[in-house]
Formats: C-alpha cells, sequence, structure tokens
C-alpha cells in the first residue's frame, strides 16, 4: 500500500470532488446515498474516507459517522473538519462487531488489488454492520482508463495506452511513471465481479448502479453542474440510466449494494 499512501500524500483527494467529473461523482453518490441510508440520527462508519467529504455531508444532515482510512494526512484533514477519523485498514477494522446501521465503503476495493484482500474489507464492513444494515461499495469500472484516455487525449502517450490496455485485460492498474494523472496501483472491476465479491463476503447483493453513467464524459460538466435547470436535467438522466446494464462498464465509477443478513 505504500504507493498508494505515497499518491494520496500529495493531497490531490481533499478538493477532488469540488469540479468536473469529481462534482459529478459527488452530486450522483449523495443523491445515491439519500435513497439509501436509513434515516438519520442512523451510524454510519465511512472506511476509506479519504478527508471526509461524505463524512462531513452525512454530519450536516444529523448521521454520526466514524471515518476510517489509511493515509494520515486525510485523517488530519478529516479531523480538522470536526470528523471523528482514525487510521485504519478496512480489511481489519477496530470496530465492535454489528456496530453501525450502514457502511459505506466509497474508496477500498478498487485499491485493493488482490481479490482476497476485497473479500478480507467486505466481509470486515459486514462484521461490524448490524442485521439488515446495508453497505455501499465503489468501484472504478474496467475500462474507465481508456474512456478517460480518449476524452482526455492520454491514448495518444504509448504508456498510457500500455496502462489502459493493462487495465482492460486483468484489471490491474499500475503507474509505471509517477505522474498523479495515470492514478496509483488500483483494482478496476467488470461489474458483474460486484456481486460475486459480496456473497463470497456473506452480503445479499441487491444491486450494482453506475454513479457518474456516461455523463463524465462530457468536457463541459461544470457549466452543466452550475445551471440549476441543467445539473436537474443531467441528473433526472443519469437517474434513469444508473441500472441500465447494457451502460455499467461505461461510468467511470459503479456502486455495489448490500444487505447485511
Amino acid at each position: 500500500m505504500g504507493d498508494v499512501e505515497a499518491f494520496y500524500a500529495r493531497g490531490l483527494e481533499k478538493d477532488r470532488l469540488e469540479s468536473g467529473t469529481g462534482a459529478l461523482e459527488f452530486a450522483r453518490t449523495t443523491l445515491l446515498l439519500e435513497r439509501l441510508l436509513p434515516a438519520a440520527p442512523a451510524s454510519i462508519a465511512d472506511i476509506g474516507g479519504g478527508p471526509g467529504r461524505y463524512a462531513s455531508w452525512l454530519t450536516s444532515r444529523g448521521y454520526q459517522v466514524q471515518l476510517v482510512d489509511p493515509v494520515p494526512l486525510h485523517i488530519e484533514q478529516a479531523r480538522a473538519a470536526a470528523i471523528d477519523a482514525q487510521v485504519g485498514d478496512a480489511r481489519a477494522l477496530e470496530f465492535a462487531d454489528e456496530s453501525f446501521d450502514a457502511v459505506l465503503l466509497l474508496g477500498p476495493l478498487y485499491h485493493l488489488p488482490e481479490r482476497a484482500d476485497r473479500i478480507k474489507a467486505l466481509s470486515e464492513a459486514r462484521r461490524v454492520c448490524r442485521p439488515g444494515g446495508i453497505i455501499v461499495a465503489a468501484a472504478i469500472s474496467r475500462f474507465a482508463s481508456t474512456l478517460d484516455g480518449l476524452r482526455e487525449g492520454y491514448l495518444a502517450d504509448p504508456a498510457f495506452a500500455a496502462v489502459a490496455a493493462s487495465d482492460m485485460r486483468d484489471g490491474r492498474h499500475q503507474n509505471p511513471t509517477g505522474d498523479p494523472a495515470y492514478f496509483t496501483t488500483a483494482y478496476f472491476h467488470r461489474p458483474e465481479e460486484l456481486r460475486a465479491e459480496c456473497e463470497d463476503a456473506g452480503l445479499r447483493h441487491e444491486r450494482t448502479v453506475g454513479i457518474e453513467g456516461p455523463a463524465w464524459l462530457l468536457k463541459d460538466l461544470d457549466q452543466w453542474l452550475g445551471n440549476p435547470s441543467r445539473r436537474e436535467t443531467l441528473l433526472t438522466a443519469l437517474t434513469h440510466l444508473e441500472a441500465e446494464p447494457s451502460l455499467l462498464g461505461a461510468r467511470a465509477h459503479l456502486l455495489a449494494v448490500a444487505i447485511r443478513p
């Protein structure tokens, strides 16, 4: 995990969700969470919660949130925002059994290249969640690098093209350059893999939906999101498309929804 921590130690995550594709990711994820989570003041474990953008949003709505992240900088940033946060590993949580009404894994799965580690993270989420509680886990699409490369022109770079080809082949994303545009060590899922991983962790998989839909490829996202009428049009369209199986792989991020039996 050293290269992952080094990547996030740059501090890039703090403002990532404020504009462009990050703002669309945040807008859609919060809309989904509003529909999925139990009513406040339910207790929520935000595992891999980074600097606390989602935790802050949840806290402002009356939820009781505890954040865990492996990156010390993120914990400092979260605590500065008055979030209850601690350094920790999604595969070995320091919480008692059945401590939370819901568990969010909005980061861990795509930073665990080994399937066994992803199952551990999901199993830990199951352990600390109360029976009947919901677990929401994000993943990056297998085709994200190729689609992003087409949008931004990165595929003209042979090194990036090689990374994208590797991603499509087996989902294992490696950054050989140190350039943050290439992201960091990760695993990119096919949509159908999320059901199998949830079930192997003892969860009841309810559905997998797309977060951003094909709209993440728009070059003028900030104009869409900044105009109230266009924003509503965009988000309504993406809600209609979120569960369409033929489009699931065309998103940057996927969201698996599961229940703790």
